[in-house]
């Protein structure tokens, strides 16, 4: 991917304006990692806590570029015949149904044993072809004509083995296939890694990338991205449960609310008509702002001094 094709890349203003127009609010960090990941063709090592947007990153870089996005989910055990290729063997079995049932003609002629064989030979290189072959999203994403968005997620989830897998493709997007040989992206893919630092990620791959870490937003940040996703919202009411929400994640909670939940709130309080926040909306909506009971007792309990926080002054 050349930035001369893709003048939305040209400058860290125009990333941030493209992404915003896209609904996608970010920093001018986030956008300068970016427009240099990009530049430089290299991968972006996105890390930060769960649900700052580092998945809907890749996506909105996707829509901003019109590209494909092909996504890789990262699990324990995950290996190369999920994430890279895997021969098509249904259909590889089908053809030896045929060419059984062909065998007679295909030998005919054949002199000895060692020219049968050569003949079977040269039928069995066959199967093992292009045209045999399931490409998985590593590959896919390097088989597309205008390039892609390949977003490798949570890859702290995967093994190390996994890992060093992932090294090869991402210095020189490339993959070796015995059967085949080395097939190579004529359009690299933008890459995008995403980890929730669940465990070390090897300095081999880290030496490879761009480091970005996102953390939760500001006040004044998460302010602009309800308002751009949520407009309908009041003002005030905006203020207040962004200032609501920064509070609860300062208490030890298993789950801090998460961006998209603040989102989600906005969306509920709208839907219920609210103007400002009490307590009893609180109560009866902060289900939608945190997953387990432990934590809906912890911010009840402390609801009053939560509603008194120095942040909704």
């Amino acid at each position: 991917m050349h930035t001369q094709d893709f003048p939305q890349l040209a400058s860290i203003e125009v990333i941030e304006q493209g992404f915003e127009s896209l609904g996608y609010i970010c920093s001018t960090k986030i956008a300068t990692a970016v427009f240099l990941a990009f530049a430089l063709r290299k991968p972006i090592l996105v890390e930060g806590p769960p649900g700052v947007g580092k998945t809907e990153l890749a996506k909105t870089a996707a829509e901003l570029l019109q590209v494909p996005l092909i996504r890789l989910q990262c699990y324990e055990g995950l290996d190369e015949a999920k994430a890279l290729y895997e021969w098509k063997y249904g259909k590889q079995l089908l053809y030896t149904q045929v060419l059984k049932e062909k065998l007679g003609d295909l030998l005919q002629g054949a002199q000895g044993l060692a020219e049968s064989v050569e003949r079977l030979h040269q039928f069995g290189d066959i199967f093992y072809s292009e045209e045999f072959l399931e490409p998985r999203p590593l590959l896919k994403a390097m088989q597309q004509e205008r390039g892609a968005i390949l977003l490798i997620d949570e890859v702290d989830k995967s093994d190390y083995e996994f890992e060093s897998m992932l090294l090869e493709i991402l210095s020189d997007y490339q993959v070796s296939i015995p059967e085949i040989g080395t097939i190579k992206a004529s359009v690299s893919p933008m890459v995008f890694l995403t980890s929730n630092n669940t465990r070390d990620i090897s300095d081999a791959l880290k030496r490879r990338c761009l480091h970005l870490y996102i953390p939760f937003p500001s006040v004044e940040l998460e302010e602009r991205i309800v308002r751009s996703r949520v407009p309908d919202i009041d003002q005030v009411l905006r203020r207040q449960l962004v200032a609501f929400v920064h509070s609860l994640r300062d208490l030890d909670l298993k789950k801090t609310p998460a961006i998209s939940e603040t989102i989600d709130w906005a969306r509920s309080l709208l839907l219920l008509h609210a103007h400002q926040l009490d307590e009893e909306i609180i109560h009866n909506t902060l289900n939608v702002l945190l997953k387990f009971e432990d934590d809906i007792n912890t911010a009840s309990a402390g609801l009053g001094e939560l509603l008194r926080s120095p942040r909704r002054a």
